[in-house]
């Protein structure tokens, strides 16, 4: 039986914060040691050897900081090294296959990494709460989706899942943010309006998706997002410790940190 105890939205501490100084300080030391670690991985320091596949899975309220938080993960790192992975509603051509199908391609092999920015998770999250998929296929999904991520994991991939976490008031904020700034307003939809007045219905199917899907093999980790400078920190120094994890698991010591 799996006792992994899965994270709950309620119990998320928002408070947390970084001044300026400490966030440049904290995320330079992390971003180094996450490049080491991406090198070792693909066989380009240490004895050679390819280390286990990385996926990345970042899921989060809109506004949450999810594509700061990407960049500052990927910061250090050669582009060559990863790729990131967008993806939205799925196109007429995809809802032929199963629904999981087309996000097996962006996938990582040994020594590779992949960072999914929204991921097979809308299937219970956004298809839920929106009716874009029938109670039968969203309930069935989770099971699926284990199934899936256990697959891989037997396989030797780490999954490092990060749901980013924001009050709806620091939601409100954001968005008010956007709405005036012009370079920032493209990000704002009628769509993000909408899916504030279901905040609650999407508050139940994210703790429901953590309770089902967060599994002692590939765990959920909330980034509490209020601010901004902790979250970014928090993110590259949790992939640091699940990616150190995951490779003693397959039998591969993690270099000295540099």
């Amino acid at each position: 039986m799996d006792r992994h105890r899965p994270p709950v939205l309620a119990e998320v501490d928002l408070s947390q914060r970084l001044s300026r100084a400490e966030e440049a300080d904290q995320l330079r030391a992390a971003q180094v040691r996450l490049a080491q670690l991406r090198l070792q991985l693909g066989g380009m320091l240490g004895d050679g050897r390819l280390g286990p596949p990385v996926t990345f899975v970042f899921e989060g309220w809109d506004a949450a900081g999810k594509g700061g938080a990407i960049k500052r993960l990927v910061g250090r790192l050669d582009p060559r090294h990863f790729r990131v992975a967008q993806y939205a509603a799925p196109t007429p051509d995809e809802l032929r296959h199963h629904w999981l199908s087309r996000f097996w391609p962006q996938l990582p092999g040994w020594g590779g990494m992949a960072v999914y920015d929204r991921s097979w998770y809308g299937r219970v999250l956004v298809e839920r709460v929106e009716g874009f998929a029938k109670p039968d296929e969203w309930r069935r999904a989770y099971g699926e989706i284990r199934d899936f991520e256990h697959a891989l994991v037997d396989d030797g991939m780490i999954f490092i899942k990060n749901w980013i976490h924001i009050s709806s008031e620091q939601q409100l904020k954001r968005f008010k943010s956007r709405e005036h700034d012009t370079l920032r307003s493209y990000k704002l939809t009628d769509e993000d309006w909408r899916n504030r007045e279901k905040w609650d219905m999407y508050e139940e199917a994210i703790d429901d998706m953590f309770r089902k899907t967060s599994t002692s093999f590939a765990p959920w980790d909330v980034i509490p997002g209020e601010n901004k400078r902790f979250a970014r920190v928090a993110v590259v120094t949790t992939a640091i410790e699940r990616i150190e994890s995951g490779m003693r698991r397959e039998g591969m010591d993690p270099l000295p940190a540099i």
